[in-house]
């Protein structure tokens, strides 16, 4: 394995400077050719280098991108090395991976033009320790996507930080056998979004002052339709932040003050989280037909809208509902609980496939926690608490297990030249 070091020379340079004149040494920073030097090294990567990047801010004017598998590149810690993006004229991403392989950890990425972290189509990705973040709070013009894993496999999420993205800060799409764990998302549209993916784990994280905390959909005219997901363990609390992404995204649907979202997808289970203070509900659960998205390409016919075989269980709720976003959602909360009252726990828009032969499509079971049944396919026009019909149980849903090599953290390099 070879270990590649960036920027050597000219930080011992700076820090031979600082020691003569008995200053505190200030974090190493980057030659006026350090971009150069990072975009021929990711050119030239193979398999097995290990990138180390100094700390520091790094600018960037254009994007990088690696095409090679089996790399790793390293910082020094998110809060020390920062790749920054700030005065990019060139490409959309911030960093671009179309490998396999692939470990990033331990550096931030900052206001990249587009998706800060885009990995398409590999195998084996681990993502550790990476704070990507737009520094100017929510707004429409910031990248869609922080951290963005798409028609991905073996993907590790791990002990990051996604800020003000104007979809989704940690995004995982049209992906198989995934773990989102211990991180942090506030700030962005939706704080974590698992769509059209197969087999993900979600736990250990905090979402706050997003639209949206933890969001798990299907939507149509993808290759793949997702299903088999856990979300448990989070904190989820105060998602509030008004929703600011761009007209016509399927996020813009999402009412500000949402918890977790699950829309169209099937075999969710959501249960032993901390989910409180998020005004529209601290859960949804809803059909493709309350989204609003339309899309010029239609619905394909085999896009199932119903979210089936749901289980929601012995979660944790406080507060929230008291301030739904939207008039028909106030209307609502109006009408049946009055000026000071509230939206109960759990909002399902009621839509079940009449077509689809036995078995449960919505448990919910929190205790004293009550749900909502909207009644959507009546034009929402008889609403009613149905806590005791919808309290069942489905079996539990399976542990997402990684291969060691993706699960493992990763291996210390040969000592560098």
């Amino acid at each position: 394995m070879k270990r590649i070091v960036l920027g050597v020379a000219v930080t011992m340079g700076l820090a031979a400077l600082a020691a003569c004149q008995q200053q505190q040494p200030a974090a190493p920073a980057a030659s006026p050719d350090f971009q150069k030097v990072l975009i021929e090294r990711l050119l030239d990567a193979k398999p097995g280098d290990v990138i180390d990047i100094p700390a520091g801010r790094h600018a960037f004017d254009r994007s990088l991108t690696l095409r090679v598998s089996g790399v790793t590149i390293r910082g020094q810690g998110m809060d020390k090395t920062i790749l920054s993006f700030k005065d990019q004229k060139a490409g959309a991403e911030g960093l671009l991976v179309n490998a396999g392989d692939f470990t990033l950890e331990n550096l931030a990425i900052e206001d990249s033009k587009g998706d800060g972290l885009k990995i398409n189509e590999g195998d084996n990705i681990t993502i550790r320790g990476v704070r990507v973040e737009w520094t100017g709070g929510p707004k429409t013009t910031n990248g869609a996507y922080g951290i963005y894993p798409v028609q991905t496999t073996n993907v590790l999420i791990e002990d990051s930080v996604a800020i003000g993205a104007s979809d989704a800060g940690i995004y995982v799409g049209q992906s198989k056998n995934v773990v989102v764990r211990r991180n942090r998302a506030e700030r962005n549209v939706a704080g974590i979004e698992i769509e059209n993916t197969i087999g993900a784990d979600v736990y250990e994280n905090i979402a706050t002052q997003n639209t949206g905390g933890i969001l798990v959909f299907n939507m149509p005219n993808l290759p793949q339709p997702g299903h088999t997901t856990r979300v448990y363990n989070n904190k989820v609390f105060e998602n509030n932040t008004d929703n600011f992404a761009a007209k016509g995204a399927a996020v813009a649907s999402v009412p500000a003050g949402s918890g977790v979202v699950i829309n169209s997808n099937d075999k969710v289970e959501i249960f032993d989280n901390d989910i409180a203070d998020n005004q529209t509900a601290n859960v949804i659960v809803s059909s493709y037909f309350s989204t609003g998205y339309m899309t010029d390409k239609g619905v394909a016919k085999s896009f199932d809208p119903y979210p089936e075989e749901i289980a929601i269980h012995g979660n944790r709720f406080k507060g929230g509902g008291d301030k739904p976003d939207g008039f028909d959602l106030k209307a609502l909360k109006v009408a049946m609980f009055g000026l000071n009252g509230r939206l109960p726990d759990v909002l399902w828009d009621g839509y079940v496939n009449a077509q689809r032969a036995g078995g449960s499509q919505v448990c919910i079971d929190n205790g004293q926690a009550q749900t909502l049944n909207a009644d959507g396919p009546n034009k929402y026009k008889n609403p009613s608490v149905v806590t005791d019909k919808v309290r069942c149980t489905l079996p539990p849903l399976p542990v997402v297990t990684l291969p060691a090599k993706a699960a493992a953290t990763t291996a210390k390099a040969a000592p560098s030249a």
